[in-house]
């Protein structure tokens, strides 16, 4: 298994450019440890190199996937990621512990956490909904990545009107999350939520203007029509005047 991991990263620094390293530091606050190697790039040697490990077992995925984790390089996050997808059929409830685990060790930072929670967590709970009451204790977690990725994790479900209560319960708990990176992700999980059914959330965000942060309703209210983007934002600017 080892073979595999050392193979891959030959892969990778001889893929990495000191102009990609640059482009995409650009887009977060934090440093972070990339190898510059496009996405695109990223997934096809992804691809590539699992084909030696297709035919093992979850649990030996899943020790490769930690192994490229605990590297803090995002390009081995993200194929750890990509590889995942090849255990979502064989997912129990009791990887549950596993990902939670993942969530505090080694997310620090917002594309890892979209990549690893978009994907595998979100497919996870669509499979187990008996787990989503956990992610109200993520809501409620000091790590502020496990704050984001609990409402990350119901962004692709609630395109389809899934969990949609609970997507209302993690917006209220997360309502005045003082965490940028947590505003956009709650309300980035109400935009989806808006797909299927946007008079509940518009009515959501007109019923918390007065304390909704602006960064999360702007994020909420997105993709609704004009006439109703200005009413969310006349009576936000309203109450900022008034303050």
């Amino acid at each position: 298994m080892q073979t595999i991991i050392k193979t891959l990263r030959k892969t990778l620094k001889a893929a990495g450019s000191e102009a990609v390293r640059t482009s995409t530091q650009r887009f977060f606050k934090e440093e972070i440890k990339v190898y510059g190697i496009k996405s695109a790039e990223v997934k096809k040697i992804a691809k590539l190199h699992f084909a030696e490990a297709k035919h093992f077992s979850k649990e030996q995925v899943f020790g490769l996937c930690e192994t490229l984790m605990q590297s803090g390089y995002y390009e081995e996050f993200s194929i750890a990621c990509v590889w995942m997808c090849h255990t979502h059929k064989d997912l129990k409830p009791k990887d549950w512990s596993v990902f939670d685990h993942w969530v505090d060790a080694y997310i620090t930072n917002w594309a890892a956490c979209d990549v690893f929670c978009g994907g595998t967590v979100g497919t996870f709970l669509e499979m187990y909904p008996q787990h989503l009451k956990k992610l109200k204790t993520w809501a409620k977690s000091k790590n502020l990545w496990k704050r984001r990725a609990a409402a990350v994790s119901l962004v692709w479900p609630a395109r389809t009107g899934l969990f949609h209560e609970t997507v209302f319960e993690l917006a209220e708990i997360l309502l005045l999350d003082s965490e940028d990176m947590v505003q956009k992700g709650y309300g980035w999980m109400l935009k989806e939520a808006a797909n299927f059914d946007q008079q509940a959330v518009f009515q959501f965000v007109m019923q918390h203007k007065a304390v909704m942060p602006r960064t999360a309703l702007r994020y909420a209210i997105e993709k609704m029509p004009k006439e109703m983007k200005q009413r969310a934002m006349a009576k936000e600017v309203q109450t900022v005047l008034n303050q």
